[in-house]
């Protein structure tokens, strides 16, 4: 074979080979075949090179002797990738890529740059949930272009992170009764309901509001009185998916205060007001509380409030544990399960109890009943189940894709979260219970019966229309005094927040209103 030969087939063979390439069904998030050399310089050549070679260079950008995707070059092939996935590039005046050659040289960017920073952090970035506003919508909703074929959906192991409405609304329920829901009045504040911002915005946990019968001052004081837990999950302001991608962890700072909180929290369990108040405090008659308070100025203060003696709040193991002298294995356990599954929906493993009693009863033989209980107890507020909800799948079968479904609690659980933020209803608890939350039929069956069930409560719809229309967020915006005036709110100071937030709670309201009529309004949105 001559050298003239050689040549032309090599050429023949590099052509045919690109061509084949292309014409390959192409399937997305499987490896690119293909090395700089052999595929993404001739990418770059077709496509980018006419405004970002050495001549020509826009924006200070060559891209000429750009070499393979290393440690060096890594920032330049995450800005290509950026601006290729998200079609910014090449230009709409320049001829434009098919969507097969778009998303192929994509993922083999993506590829290389999670080889290159594997040891440095990884790379994330096509994780972000706020690059799915630009995925195109006709590959979402219309039919599959020719040529690409989509390998059976699935997810990896993996852990969400609760969200600030779940985390406020689980420490809600330890130590608040609210009322039962009535799905004849939608308007209500019920049991089940996320925690309100106040007319500041903050995302706040009250103790014992609902006996408090007298205070001194204004709200202001009031409020200055009230001992409070900020939410300390990611927060109240993110809107759409808060859960993102790799995020595992609970930093050093949230973590104390979830501890330096849980204490407050556990002994409100066993005392209610007496954990904040002073014994004569407690009444049904405030004047006999002032014959007895401190002299002179109290608002603001805790002691300038009276508490009645009626009892609202959840009575608990914890409150019984206290109650009673002395210790027993039996209450213990009681009490360490109780908490258990109060925080993380589901009842704890015979390991995870055994652990958490022996926490609790090193801690009281350290420093006694009063102080071991509730620092031992504070432990299961950082359960990794109260703080994330698991999806790792770690037993059931693969089917033929390699793919296991969720099963049991991971199941059920994920099915709560989607309608509650409180623990699943005793129906679905026995389900998981009894094995009957492994297969699709079971969700089906669940979801069916849930949403058609009138008397639960399923705020995670109307979190869906605060996500869509974003109106929560007008305290944070609104600024506009004047306009507000004209609507006849008062223009004082910030009061433009307390109106934009009383909206935000009219809006609700109203929407709750509007679905329980209108059943096909999520469809046309």
């Amino acid at each position: 074979m001559n050298k003239l030969t050689l040549t032309l087939g090599v050429a023949v063979f590099a052509v045919l080979g690109t061509a084949a390439q292309t014409a390959e069904i192409y399937t997305p998030g499987e490896p690119v075949r293909g090395d700089f050399k052999n595929f993404a310089r001739d990418f770059l050549k077709n496509h980018c090179f006419d405004c970002h070679d050495n001549d020509t260079a826009k924006g200070d950008l060559s891209l000429e002797d750009l070499g393979s995707v290393d440690e060096t070059s890594a920032a330049v092939w995450k800005s290509i990738w950026a601006q290729v996935t998200l079609q910014e590039m090449p230009p709409k005046k320049k001829s434009q890529l098919g969507i097969i050659d778009r998303l192929r040289f994509s993922d083999w960017i993506v590829s290389e740059l999670q080889r290159v920073m594997k040891d440095k952090g990884g790379f994330h970035a096509h994780l972000d949930p706020n690059k799915g506003n630009y995925v195109a919508h006709n590959l979402l909703f219309g039919p599959l272009p020719k040529g690409i074929r989509l390998a059976p959906t699935s997810s990896p192991a993996r852990i969400w992170r609760v969200t600030p409405q779940e985390h406020i609304t689980r420490l809600n329920e330890l130590i608040n009764t609210e009322p039962q829901y009535d799905h004849s009045k939608p308007g209500l504040r019920t049991r089940g309901d996320v925690v309100p911002t106040n007319h500041g915005g903050e995302l706040k946990l009250y103790f014992g509001t609902d006996r408090i019968i007298r205070w001194e001052g204004g709200t202001v004081a009031y409020a200055t009185a009230v001992k409070s837990v900020p939410v300390v999950l990611s927060s109240s302001r993110k809107h759409g998916l808060e859960n993102y991608p790799d995020f595992y962890t609970v930093n050093s700072s949230e973590a104390t205060q979830i501890l330096g909180k849980a204490e407050d929290i556990l002994r409100y369990m066993a005392y209610g007001p007496l954990s904040l108040a002073n014994p004569e405090q407690i009444t049904d008659d405030p004047k006999t509380y002032d014959k007895v308070k401190p002299s002179g100025d109290l608002r603001g203060l805790p002691i300038a409030i009276v508490y009645s003696t009626k009892i609202v709040r959840p009575m608990t193991p914890i409150h019984d544990l206290m109650k009673e002298p002395g210790i027993t294995n039996e209450r213990l356990r009681t009490a360490v399960d109780f908490l258990f599954e109060e925080l993380t929906f589901r009842p704890p493993t015979t390991e995870e109890s055994n652990d958490y009693l022996q926490i609790v009863k090193n801690s009281i033989g350290k420093v006694g009943k009063e102080k071991g209980v509730f620092m031992g107890l504070s432990a299961v507020f950082l359960d990794r189940d109260a703080l994330f909800r698991p999806e790792l799948v770690e037993s059931g079968k693969p089917d033929q894709h390699g793919r296991v479904m969720l099963q049991d609690w991971e199941l059920g659980l994920a099915v709560n979260h989607a309608l509650r933020y409180i623990k699943p209803d005793a129906q679905l608890r026995k389900a998981i219970v009894e094995g009957r939350m492994r297969t699709r039929i079971d969700v089906k069956r669940e979801v069916t019966r849930m949403i058609a069930d009138d008397s639960i409560r399923k705020p995670r719809v109307l979190r869906f229309f605060r996500d869509f229309f974003d109106y929560d967020l007008g305290g944070y915006i609104c600024k506009d005094t004047k306009a507000l005036g004209e609507t006849g709110v008062s223009t004082r100071g910030t009061s433009h927040y307390r109106a934009m937030f009383d909206a935000t709670a009219s809006t609700d309201r109203l929407i709750e209103l509007i679905v329980q009529k209108d059943k096909d309004v999520l469809k046309e949105l």
